[in-house]
């Protein structure tokens, strides 16, 4: 249930993202961005937290780590990367979108109109690959969850000559 819940967190971020044709160099993107931002870091916080938290705790109580304790911190420090890549491309999306609002207070003409046009894909391009980390994120925490593990097989022991009972009588 807990990667499940991540996953949907990650997703959510990923939704409240806009689509390239609703990309506009306009206040509502700042806002839009920064919110985001700062949930994807507060997940991303959470990936490491909860993987450090799970570390030591299976350093201290050796006897308590299980198969699916290990299997479930593994797979949220695994989630961690594309967690992070998503938020570096949020923090360049927000670096383009900086200079479209500046490129808007230069003189108009050929040179401006295709560096905001440059700036302007390189935006669109940077929110989706943010979009793309954060369906690999939110994959990965999926696919560790309902993976399982085989039980251990464990062998019948054959009963010993001595106390297999006496067919005599």
């Amino acid at each position: 249930m807990l990667l499940h819940d991540v996953a949907d967190k990650f997703n959510t971020v990923s939704d409240q993202l806009p689509l390239p044709d609703q990309i506009r160099p306009h206040p509502a993107l700042s806002e839009i961005l920064d919110d985001e931002v700062r949930h994807l870091a507060r997940l991303l916080a959470f990936l490491a937290g909860e993987s450090a938290f799970r570390h030591r705790a299976a350093t201290r109580y050796p006897a308590q780590h299980t198969a699916t304790v290990r299997r479930t911190t593994l797979a949220l420090a695994n989630a961690a990367e594309p967690a992070g890549l998503a938020l570096a491309a949020l923090g360049a999306a927000v670096h383009h979108l900086g200079r479209l609002a500046d490129l808007a207070h230069q003189a108009p003409g050929p040179a401006r109109d295709r560096a905001v046009s440059i700036e302007h894909q390189r935006l669109v391009d940077r929110l989706d690959d943010s979009r793309t980390h954060l369906a690999r994120t939110a994959k990965r925490l999926r696919t560790a969850a309902d993976t399982r593990i085989p039980p251990t097989a464990t062998a019948v022991p054959a009963p010993s000559p001595a106390a297999a009972p006496s067919r005599s009588r």
